[in-house]
């Protein structure tokens, strides 16, 4: 059996920022009768005792009920990483973007212009079907990186508009932010409040305006009333479920790695707060999915075998 360090050299681009930990990951779960899609998770991520590589993780996911994921990009290396991947594995999509904290550090090396152009090449391949995660982040950035932020948002918006594909949003801290800069450039047809951490007022303002609220493992965590209100407000053909994995590993399991096949949790969970059936609501939401994002089955490469998924490179 290989070291976890020997695997992630070559399966994962970066280790958890509080990873080392020699957590393993969770059983597998009961898996659902009705397929849904994890619109949200970080593959190139290592995590836990023994980190996964993508083929893992997806053939995991298959065996729960989970059909596919979006691989989700927050920097020009990880979101090549993703786009590469997505190209050739039946079961990714791909989102690319720079994540909002990138983009001070960018600006101020005098790259942001530069990187945003590579992230609009990416946006064109048949097969990254999100600009994403981009948005806002007032929680790790201050007031001296808040302009790069927002030039780098309203040119991501540009970007997904350009592209007709979605808009995956990340936003912390900037609720009121983020819905004022959607209305002043106009939003794309198919946005998504990745991770939706508002309550109930932003959840009816984002019914209102037909945009998507994907629900990540969070919702699931004791002091979480605020995501459990607001997901009672969505209308049904708006709610998205995510794992945001590694992170935000749903109750009862926090603590250890979280992972696309891990879905099934939450999604009992929300059928729980909305008192509804769980086949009808994982059909909901994978038509959702689908809508949002278009068909797995399109824009493979040639060489695409079903079922493999070789790790791309990954470099910059």
């Amino acid at each position: 059996m290989e070291e976890p360090a020997e695997r992630e050299s070559r399966d994962h681009l970066r280790t958890r920022s509080d990873g080392g930990r020699a957590a393993e990951y969770p059983p597998l779960p009961e898996p659902l009768r009705v397929p849904v899609y994890d619109n949200h998770t970080h593959l190139e991520i290592a995590d836990g005792a023994l980190p996964l590589t993508a083929h893992e993780h997806l053939e995991r996911a298959a065996s729960a009920g989970v059909a596919g994921a979006v691989q989700v990009g927050t920097d020009v290396t990880t979101s090549r990483w993703s786009a590469e991947l997505a190209a050739r594995e039946p079961r990714l999509l791909a989102a690319v973007a720079l994540h909002p904290n990138e983009a001070p550090e960018l600006e101020t090396r005098g790259g942001l212009d530069a990187a945003i152009a590579l992230i609009d090449e990416l946006a064109a391949q048949p097969r990254v079907r999100a600009v994403g995660e981009t948005g806002l982040d007032f929680y790790r950035t201050g007031d001296d990186g808040r302009d790069a932020q927002y030039r780098s948002f309203e040119a991501h918006i540009d970007i997904a508009k350009r592209h007709g594909v979605a808009l995956q949003i990340h936003d912390r801290d900037a609720h009121d932010e983020v819905v004022s800069t959607l209305r002043r450039v106009g939003a794309p047809d198919t946005t998504i409040f990745h991770c939706f951490s508002g309550g109930e007022e932003l959840a009816r303002l984002a019914g209102d305006a037909g945009w998507y609220c994907s629900f990540a493992g969070n919702i699931t965590f004791k002091n979480a009333e605020n995501l459990r209100e607001a997901l009672r407000v969505v209308p049904r053909e708006l709610i998205l479920v995510e794992t945001d994995a590694p992170y935000l590993t749903p109750v009862p399991l926090r603590g250890r790695p979280n992972a696309p096949y891990l879905v099934p949790h939450t999604m009992r969970f929300m059928a729980e707060v909305l008192d509804t059936d769980l086949d009808e609501l994982c059909a909901q939401v994978a038509g959702n999915t689908v809508r949002a994002y278009g068909s797995w089955a399109e824009g493979l490469a040639a060489s695409a075998r079903p079922g493999t998924a070789d790790e791309p490179t990954g470099s910059a």
